[in-house]
């Protein structure tokens, strides 16, 4: 079968862009390199086609930076290249995931367990006998960024407000829960975003299901890049 040709604009129509973006992803390496006519034209043929739908697939999948290595990779003949970007990809999804997990479980554990009653503010002192630890804990937690408290102008003690407070107790169950620090850093920065627990966990169970469909997608465009490696370079 004789391979068909095609026009500039003909495969701008088919990925729903201007012709100077497809010339673009030309001098991008998007696309194979494309030969001149005899009249100077652009040869452009199915493989470009295919390239460019596979473009369109990669970047809703991994994103367009990654699309980008990973079809420069293959158009200049490294294939080992691409499917490394292509795994590194898969991979920090998969972190992201665990993390997600992680987040939950420790703000599901957090939440069973009763919270000391909340001050208006609270001194080093009191906060560290509400949760059980001692202050030098809390001061190491301080300069690890997860408890910020304020400075009393008159005498500079520490003094912590009910979201602090909240965050101490939040750190205490998740370190005797045998938390590793990085879950904790994501599960505090989330409740601060958030305001709560109970947002946090809606937050954390939005973004698992955000994690879903991006791993959906990101399958969607490796199937579719394995289908161009077949066709061209196996």
């Amino acid at each position: 079968m004789t391979e068909r040709r095609w026009r500039l604009v003909e495969l701008a129509r088919l990925a729903g862009i201007t012709e100077q973006q497809v010339r673009n992803y030309l001098a991008a390496g998007l696309l194979p390199p494309a030969e001149r006519a005899a009249n100077n034209y652009r040869v452009l043929t199915d493989q470009h086609a295919d390239a460019l739908r596979t473009t369109r697939v990669l970047a809703a999948g991994h994103g367009w930076f990654r699309a980008r290595t990973i079809l420069t990779a293959v158009h200049r003949g490294d294939i080992p290249a691409a499917l490394t970007t292509v795994d590194d990809s898969h991979a920090e999804l998969a972190r992201e995931r665990a993390t997600v997990t992680a987040a939950t479980h420790a703000f599901t554990q957090a939440a069973g367990v009763p919270a000391p009653a909340i001050r208006r503010q609270a001194g080093i002192g009191q906060v560290a006998a509400d949760t059980g630890v001692r202050t030098p804990v809390l001061r190491l937690w301080e300069s690890r960024g997860l408890l910020r408290p304020q400075r009393d102008p008159a005498n500079g003690y520490r003094v912590y407000n009910p979201a602090e407070q909240r965050a101490a107790h939040l750190v205490a169950v998740l370190r005797a829960g045998g938390f590793a620090f990085p879950i904790i850093d994501a599960a505090i920065a989330t409740m601060r975003s958030s305001g709560s627990l109970e947002q946090a966990l809606a937050h954390l169970s939005q973004r698992d299901e955000q994690v879903h469909q991006l791993s959906l997608r990101r399958l969607q465009a490796s199937a579719a890049l394995h289908a161009y490696l077949t066709k061209y370079y196996s």
